[in-house]
Parts: structure tokens; C-alpha cells; sequence
């Protein structure tokens, strides 16, 4: 897709990921509605690329009172060529320490909010011959991982919604792709879970990276799940497989796991 000059959505702006897909987006051209919750980085995001005729709406995607304000913006400006999902959130600390609360969140922001907005902007997308939506997963999102639990069965979830949209859309011009991030250099990282990768040597992504890989599938869309990292995405189909194999390599790091873990609520 020639990206300039078309109406793109962008949840989740002012975080990392965010950033870095925005600038991307704004450097070839495209139109952004930059969305997030914290209105004054959005402010920011919006002077720092150049302000019109890009544009910002402060809003919490996890209610419907934001969802409606984004909608409504949405069907003033007119027809959307993309739909961004990346507005997300993350929790370390195994399961049973966590509240109720916190997984209700959870659950709302990485997973319904994201299938709700795609139902509330589906027929904008549907006024474009050629249109996308991408929805930014996780490699959590196809290996369950210790420590990860509500936030796994999201991306899980996310995965296979995407899965399910894709082929219910097939052949109408809508495509519909997921990008699998591994660790990524951002603020949700809290100090613990750094600590924990640096413990393990687990690698971890700057968003900018992330965002090049977003740009190649809007540039050559081909409505598919793409993951991001060596050894990661090769854990992913080993899982799939034989998931016995990655339970025996992940018993092996439990106890470092759990030794960050138990401080990560």
C-alpha cells in the first residue's frame, strides 16, 4: 500500500512501540490520528512530527466512553485505509499473586478493546478498495510463559481473533495481520523483568525495530501472523509441535523466574 497521504489510526501512540511507528508512519507520508490516554505526550507526538494534518485524541480505549470519541472523530474525518492495534499493557508476577482487578484490566485493554474497536471501525475500512488493520501481538501470544498468565491468554486471544477476522474478511480487500513482538525495550518493562532477561540473556528489541517490521507489512500486505526474533519465533513453531520441548527449556529457568517474579505485582 502507497501510504501517503491515507488516514491511519494509531492506538497506543504515545508509548514506545508507539512512538516509533508513528514517526515512521508520519516520515512517509500518512495522515495519523494518534490515540492514547495521556494527553499531554500525545500533544508532544503530534508537535514532534510535524503537527498537521496529523491529529490526536485523548482517550481511554478501555471503556466505551473512549471508544465512542475515537469513533466519532473517526466518521468526521472520513474513510480509514488503517486500523493500528498496539495500545497494550503488561503484568509480571505469577498468577495467583495477582488481583482480580488487575487481570479484569488486563484483559480489556490487550484484548476486548481492541476487537471492539475493530468492529466500530470495520465499515470506515470497508469504504477503501485496499485497507489494512494490524494488531500488534506478542510471542506470549503463542507460547504460554511463566509469569505471563492473563497476559498470554490476551495476546493468545488476540492471535486468534485476528486469525478469525482474517479469513472471515478474505477476498475483500480488508486485510488483516498480526505482529508478534518478542521483548521489547519499553517503559511497561518494569525493573524486575529487566532484571529477569538480563538474567536469562534474554534479548530485547528497540521499538524502532518493531516499527520497520509494521512498516513492511502495511508496504506489502499480506494479511498473515508475523513473528520477530531468532531463537523466538522458532520457540513459537517448536511449541506448536511439541510443546513438551519448550515445557523442559522453560522448567529450567523457573527458578530465576521465580526469584523475579515474586517481587513483579
Amino acid at each position: 500500500m502507497d501510504i501517503r497521504d491515507k488516514n491511519v489510526v494509531l492506538t497506543g501512540a504515545s508509548g514506545g512501540i508507539g512512538r516509533a511507528i508513528a514517526e515512521k508512519l508520519a516520515a512517509e507520508g500518512a495522515r495519523l490520528i494518534l490515540v492514547g490516554r495521556n494527553e499531554q505526550k500525545l500533544a508532544q507526538l503530534l508537535e514532534d512530527i510535524g503537527g498537521a494534518p496529523h491529529s490526536a485524541v485523548a482517550a481511554d480505549l478501555g471503556n466505551e466512553v473512549g471508544r465512542q470519541r475515537l469513533l466519532e472523530f473517526c466518521n468526521n474525518t472520513g474513510a480509514i485505509s488503517v486500523l493500528i492495534n498496539n495500545a497494550g499493557t503488561n503484568t509480571f508476577g505469577f498468577f495467583e499473586d495477582q488481583s482480580q482487578e488487575a487481570i479484569s484490566k488486563l484483559i480489556n485493554i490487550n484484548l476486548l478493546s481492541p476487537i471492539l474497536i475493530c468492529q466500530d471501525l470495520l465499515p470506515l475500512l470497508k469504504q477503501q478498495d485496499d485497507s489494512q488493520i494490524v494488531n500488534i501481538g506478542s510471542t506470549f501470544g503463542s507460547i504460554g510463559y511463566p509469569g505471563f498468565g492473563a497476559y498470554c491468554a490476551s495476546k493468545f486471544g488476540l492471535r486468534g481473533f485476528t486469525e478469525s477476522l482474517r479469513r472471515e474478511l478474505s477476498g475483500s480487500g480488508l486485510q488483516v495481520s498480526y505482529i508478534a513482538p518478542r521483548a521489547t525495550d519499553t517503559d511497561l518493562n518494569s525493573d524486575n523483568l529487566v532484571a529477569m532477561n538480563d538474567a536469562l540473556g534474554t534479548a530485547m528489541d528497540k521499538p524502532s525495530l518493531v516499527a520497520n517490521e509494521v512498516m513492511q507489512i502495511i508496504n506489502a500486505p499480506s494479511g498473515a501472523d508475523k513473528f520477530l526474533g531468532w531463537p523466538e519465533k522458532i520457540f513459537v513453531r517448536i511449541n506448536a509441535l511439541l510443546p513438551s520441548i519448550v515445557d523442559s527449556s522453560l522448567r529450567k529457568q523457573l527458578p530465576i523466574i521465580r526469584r523475579y517474579a515474586k517481587h513483579g505485582i
